[in-house]
């Protein structure tokens, strides 16, 4: 039962008078206090230093090193109601609450959730593609005006981890709480949205949608980062970033063949998805360990009252409102004043806002030069898929049988990690993929040319992009490991406005310079992502060396 006690649905079982079958270990008669360490005042950092950037849960241990207080004394010291100095709870070794300790079933069913939430989330946006020319001639408005839809959807959950992954980083809140209640009304919001019944409700309605639906977008890379190790995250990072990729390929396909039946089925389908999703979503864990640890001692404190008991995250506690301002600001200052972090940023945004414009270029070359279907130009797009998997499949091959084992005898012989930018070294590759797809498909794209060469090129594109993507969501975290929502939420934040942007402005491009010389030019825009790669691989080290936040 414990697999299920510390989800909202154990919790609210335990609400509702189920505890005894849920109980916590500090809950059950007889329960032995552990053997933990005092701390004194004077070796915590001061609030300002730089050390205290870190998260002090990381420098623990070498402090519990030299505080333990011997079996005996400590007992002693535990039948006093009022200590002088604080007693630290944290994790042990094989403790069964670290999610890092979870059993692989455990890890893997979080993950899975984490990645079918990413995916409903992602596929929600494009859904509403195919359903174009009907909402054109429903509410008399134009193609451009109709595009809306799609790009509202993108901005809203482009903004939404701006304030739902600083949230989650806070300890008493944690990382349950915004995905939970903001997709419950993700859900609300698309009922709603199935039966409104005019264009400003529709709009408005699908910013909201995907505003609500965003907190897995950025936070799922910190959840995976929660329960995996170093060595082991990059192996969840690559289903997290196959669901981001494959979501929006499958929209269109799951709207293209019953659109023409009624308008309305795709938002009917993602009712139907995300019912499903928030039913889940009852049995996902918190994985947040500054937040298990403050439950524990909270737990601590009423089974013994002694409030000496203290998790990590309020040693040095900050009121409620100074946290999360904190949380809120500084992704943002590390984002715009660390070039690294930038610069991931920059080209994330122009690679993603690419794979959106493809939802404009995509109707002009299949529907227009092609004369296919809805539901062929939606099959079409699941060369996207098959571009991902091909990655997928590469990067998994490349990793398990290469980089990792390097990494890992690395570790051993040296006693540390390799270097960050170690991690870069298939986005090099990557990198040259996206201006020979592109290009490929902008100039084969014609009536002469058979549909399949032009697709090739869009395969190329997804599946050198996922090299891309994956690197950088390796390399982020092992910089601001504190704040990998965060700062992943102002990544996507980024590449989000942008993508909107494209999907507003990209098909007049493309029908006033033409595909070819529309997605040449957009090609052009991705080279800046090969200097900068590069660059990154070559001198990442000295720009993290002079940089104010890291060390």
């Amino acid at each position: 039962m414990s697999a299920i006690r510390d989800t909202p649905a154990g919790q609210f079982l335990r609400l509702i008078g189920f505890k005894s079958w849920l109980y916590y270990p500090e809950e059950v008669t007889g329960f032995e206090l552990p053997n933990l360490p005092f701390v004194s005042e004077a070796v915590l950092p001061p609030l300002g230093d730089d050390a205290s950037e870190r998260d002090i849960e990381k420098r623990l241990p070498s402090v519990l090193v030299r505080l333990a207080t011997p079996p005996d004394e400590l007992s002693s010291a535990i039948s006093q109601k009022a200590l002088a100095e604080p007693i630290v709870v944290s994790f042990t070794d094989d403790d069964n609450e670290n999610p890092r300790n979870w059993s692989a079933a455990k890890k893997t069913w979080t993950v899975t959730l984490i990645n079918v939430y990413t995916f409903v989330v992602y596929c929600t946006a494009s859904i509403i593609t195919p359903t174009a020319g009907f909402i054109v001639e429903r509410f008399n408005v134009s193609v451009s005006v109709a595009s809306l839809g799609l790009s509202m959807y993108v901005v809203g959950y482009g903004t939404g981890p701006m304030f739902f992954s600083p949230l989650s980083e806070v300890p008493t809140i944690g990382r349950n709480p915004p995905y939970l209640y903001s997709f419950f009304a993700f859900f609300l919001v698309s009922i709603g949205l199935a039966f409104v019944d005019n264009f400003p409700g529709l709009i408005i309605l699908r910013f909201l949608q995907g505003w609500f639906g965003s907190p897995c977008l950025a936070s799922g890379a910190a959840s995976i980062e929660d329960v995996y190790d170093v060595y082991s995250a990059p192996y969840g990072y690559i289903w997290w970033v196959a669901s981001m990729y494959c979501g929006p390929a499958f929209g269109p396909l799951l709207a293209g063949y019953v659109v023409s039946h009624n308008w309305r089925w795709p938002l009917y389908e993602v009712v139907i998805m995300g019912a499903v999703v928030l039913v889940f979503l009852s049995f996902l864990p918190e994985t947040s360990p500054q937040t298990i640890l403050l439950n524990r001692a909270r737990r601590l404190r009423k089974a013994t009252g002694n409030n000496a008991y203290k998790a990590p995250c309020e040693l040095k506690p900050l009121a409620f409102a100074k946290m999360l301002l904190a949380a809120l600001n500084k992704p943002l200052e590390i984002t715009v004043k660390d070039p690294a972090i930038l610069y991931a940023c920059v080209y994330g945004s122009i690679v993603y806002a690419t794979y959106y414009s493809f939802f404009e270029a995509f109707p002009l070359v299949y529907l227009g030069t092609y004369r296919m279907s809805l539901g062929g130009m939606g099959l079409i797009f699941t060369s996207l898929t098959v571009g991902c998997i091909c990655g997928l499949i590469t990067y998994s091959l490349y990793i398990t049988y290469y980089f990792i084992p390097r990494a890992r005898a690395y570790h051993t012989e040296k006693g540390e990690l390799v270097a960050q930018e170690q991690w870069l070294l298939p986005g090099l590759f990557g990198v040259w993929g996206p201006p020979v797809g592109l290009l490929t498909f902008a100039w084969t794209a014609r009536t002469g040319i058979h549909w399949v060469v032009p697709t090739l090129g869009i395969g190329i594109f997804a599946f050198s992009t996922f090299f891309i993507f994956q690197a950088l969501i390796c390399y982020v975290p092992l910089s601001y490991p504190r704040y990998v929502a965060s700062l992943l939420a102002a990544n996507d934040c980024a590449r989000s406005l942008l993508a909107a942007a494209f999907v507003q402005f990209s098909r007049q491009m493309y029908m006033n310079l033409g595909i070819d010389r529309g997605v040449t030019l957009v090609a052009g825009l991705s080279v800046v992502g090969i200097f900068g790669m590069y660059g990154l691989y070559f001198y990442g080290a000295s720009l993290r060396a002079r940089s104010k936040f890291t060390g």
